[in-house]
C-alpha cells in the first residue's frame, strides 16, 4: 500500500520501467518529466533514486535487487529491533501513531518513521498477532471510522448558546477557556467529571457521588476555583441535567457556561477526545470502586505527559505551564 494516501493500490516500478527511467535520466530529462513519460508520482521517482541508487549511480538491474530485498526483509520497523521495540513500547504506554512519530522528530532520534508507518506496522499480520491494534485508541481490529451517537440532551435553563461563545475561545486562541463532561460506567453511581482546557488540552478529572446538578457544580467549582482568573474564562458543556446549576459556578468562581446545539456533543470535541483517550485505561466496565484517587490521578498524569500532535509535540503539562507562565523542572 501508498504510504501517501493509504487505501490507494501502489505497484513498484518494473525492470523495464527502471531501464527507460535510466535512459531518460542520462538525456538529462528532469525528474517531473520523466514522472510524466512514465505515467508515476513525481515523488515515485524520486523515492527510487533516493532508496535504490548504488554507488556507481543508479543502474537498473541493481536498483530491482535492492527494491526485492527490502520487500523480503519486511518493513523498516519490522526490520529494526530497537525501533520497533521503542514503537510497540509507546503503543503499550497509551501513545498514538501520531505522537511516537512527532516526538521522535522533535527529539532528533536516529530511527524516525512517519505515523502510516506504525499503523501499517500494527495491522501488519506480525501486529495483530502481538496484540498492536487493541493497543490503538479505538481498538479495532481492522481500520475504518467510527460512529458516534449524541446523547438524549434535557432542557438546561437560562442556557448560553455555544454560538455565542468568545471567538478567542473557537480558535483557542486564548488560554483559560474550558470543556466539561461525565464518564460514566457500568454502575449507575460510578460517575467521572472531566475538564479540559482547549488550548493547552490539560485535563482534569474528579469522582461524583452523584449525577445531581448541585455535587457536579460544587466539583467544577472546586476543581477550576485555585486557578488564577486567566485561566478560568468559560467552559462549554452538552446538555446534560448535571450541568443545570452552572449558574452557581458562575457566581462562585466566574466561569461562564456554554451550551452545545441539542444533539450535538462533537461541538466540544476536545473533551469528547480526552473521554475516549481515557477509555484505555477506564473502559465502561470499570468499577471505580476498585480504583482510589490517587490511581484516578495516576491515569490523568499519564493522559496530560503524553505527546500531542496539535501541541507541536509538546505534552499539555508543558503547555498549560507556558501559558500560566510558570517554568518546569525538567
Amino acid at each position: 500500500m501508498s504510504g501517501a494516501a493509504m487505501g490507494q493500490r501502489y505497484s513498484h516500478l518494473s525492470l523495464e520501467e527502471r531501464c527507460r527511467l535510466r535512459g531518460l535520466m542520462e538525456m538529462g530529462v528532469s525528474v517531473s518529466e520523466i514522472a510524466r513519460r512514465l505515467g508515476r508520482h513525481r515523488s515515485t521517482i524520486q523515492r527510487e533514486f533516493a532508496r535504490n541508487r548504488c554507488a556507481d549511480g543508479y543502474r537498473p538491474d541493481s536498483a530491482a535487487r535492492r527494491a526485492w530485498a527490502r520487500k523480503l526483509r519486511g518493513s523498516r520497523i519490522a526490520r529494526s529491533t530497537r525501533l520497533r521495540a521503542h514503537v510497540e513500547g509507546r503503543l503499550a504506554m497509551g501513545w498514538s501513531p501520531e505522537q511516537i512519530a512527532g516526538r521522535m522528530e522533535l527529539e532528533g532520534s536516529e530511527h524516525r518513521v512517519g505515523a502510516e508507518s506504525i499503523y501499517r506496522h500494527a495491522y501488519s499480520p506480525a501486529g495483530r498477532r502481538a496484540g498492536l491494534p487493541r493497543l490503538l485508541a479505538q481498538r479495532k481490529p481492522k481500520r475504518g471510522r467510527r460512529r458516534r451517537n449524541g446523547p438524549r440532551e434535557p432542557a438546561i435553563p437560562n442556557r448560553t448558546p455555544i454560538h455565542q461563545r468568545p471567538t478567542k475561545a473557537h480558535l483557542r486562541s486564548q488560554f483559560g477557556h474550558w470543556e466539561g463532561d461525565l464518564m460514566h460506567f457500568r454502575r449507575q453511581r460510578d460517575i467521572l467529571l472531566t475538564l479540559q482546557e482547549r488550548r493547552s488540552r490539560l485535563t482534569l478529572a474528579r469522582r461524583l457521588l452523584s449525577k445531581d446538578a448541585e455535587v457536579a457544580a460544587e466539583a467544577i467549582a472546586g476543581e477550576l476555583g485555585g486557578l488564577p482568573a486567566r485561566a478560568r474564562r468559560t467552559i462549554t458543556h452538552d446538555n446534560g441535567g448535571e450541568f443545570a446549576r452552572h449558574e452557581a459556578v458562575t457566581a462562585a468562581i466566574g466561569l461562564q457556561a456554554y451550551f452545545c446545539d441539542p444533539h450535538s456533543p462533537w461541538q466540544r470535541g476536545s473533551i469528547e477526545n480526552a473521554n475516549g483517550r481515557l477509555r484505555r485505561d477506564l473502559p465502561r466496565k470499570t468499577t471505580l470502586a476498585d480504583y482510589t484517587d490517587a490511581d484516578i490521578d495516576d491515569v490523568i498524569s499519564n493522559l496530560n505527559a503524553t505527546p500531542r500532535k496539535c501541541l507541536g509535540y509538546r505534552n499539555p503539562i508543558e503547555e498549560f505551564a507556558a501559558n500560566l507562565g510558570v517554568a518546569l523542572e525538567m
